[in-house]
C-alpha cells in the first residue's frame, strides 16, 4: 500500500494469479474514506464464520474440511440477503452469463523448491524432511508445496508424494533409515557415499562389493572311504 492512495505494490504471486485469470485489479482506499468501498463484502464473510465456523469445526483433514465449506456454499444458495426479491442463486444466475470463462489450464498454487537428496535419500523443504527413492541420491529434484501435501518431481516425472508436515523438525517416510534397519547396519553403511562427492554413492565400493567372493556351499557329500575302490 503506497499512501493513503488506492496504488499497490503487488506480489509476484499475485501478478501471476492476474495474468492467468484475467482479473483488472482495483483496490479500495485505506482508512474510514474507502470503509464503504466493501462494507457487503466483508459483512457476508463474516456471516459465514459465525454461521459455520463458530464453533471450530473439528475435521480429519483439509479435504473433509473444503467437502463441508462446498456444502454450505450450496445451502446458502436458497438464503435471501436482507430483504432482497432474490436468492442468493437467483443473482448469480443473473451474474453468470456476464463472466468471462476459466482458462483451461489450472493455476499452480504450490511453491517451487529445488533441494538436493542427501545421501539418506531425503530432502529438505521448510523445516521438515521428506523421502524420495534413494536412486536420486545426489541429484536436485523440483518439490511443489501444497496447502496440505507436497508432490517431488525427477525431470517431469512425479517421483514421490507426501502429506505436508505442519510441525517443524519432522520426517516423513524415512525410506533410506528404513532400509538399513532391515539390513542392521548404520545407513551410511549400507549406502556407502563417495568421499569426493558426499551423498553420492561410491561406485569403487559398489565394485568392490561386487567382486567379494561368494561363499561355497557347505560339503554335505559322505567321507570316502580308505578301503579299496570299488570294481
Amino acid at each position: 500500500m503506497l499512501g493513503l492512495s488506492r496504488a499497490r505494490v503487488e506480489a509476484e504471486r499475485w501478478i501471476a494469479f492476474e495474468s492467468h485469470f484475467g482479473i483488472e485489479s482495483f483496490y479500495c482506499r485505506p482508512g474510514i474514506e474507502g470503509a464503504h468501498e466493501k462494507g457487503g463484502v466483508e459483512g457476508q464473510i463474516g456471516y459465514f464464520r459465525r454461521n459455520h465456523f463458530v464453533p471450530v469445526p473439528e475435521v480429519s483433514s483439509l479435504a473433509e474440511l473444503n467437502e463441508m465449506v462446498e456444502q454450505w456454499d450450496r445451502q446458502d444458495d436458497a438464503r435471501r440477503i436482507g430483504t432482497r426479491p432474490k436468492t442468493v442463486a437467483g443473482y448469480f444466475a443473473l451474474e453468470q452469463p456476464l463472466l468471462m470463462p476459466l482458462p483451461e489450464e489450472p493455476f499452480e498454487t504450490g511453491r517451487l523448491f529445488t533441494p538436493r537428496v542427501d545421501r539418506y535419500g531425503q530432502i529438505p523443504v521448510r523445516t521438515n524432511r521428506y523421502s524420495v527413492p534413494i536412486r536420486l541420491i545426489g541429484k536436485r529434484v523440483r518439490v511443489v508445496l501444497h496447502a496440505s501435501h507436497l508432490v517431488v518431481y525427477d525431470q517431469n516425472v512425479e517421483v514421490a508424494r507426501h502429506e505436508r508436515l505442519i510441525a517443524n523438525d519432522q520426517e516423513a517416510a524415512h525410506l533410506a533409515a528404513a532400509g538399513a534397519r532391515l539390513l542392521d547396519v548404520e545407513p551410511e553403511r549400507a549406502w556407502p557415499t563417495s568421499p569426493r562427492r558426499p551423498g553420492v554413492p561410491d561406485p569403487g565400493h559398489q565394485a568392490e562389493a561386487q567382486e567379494d567372493p561368494v561363499p561355497a556351499a557347505p560339503d554335505h557329500r559322505l567321507p570316502a572311504t580308505h578301503g579299496p575302490e570299488p570294481q
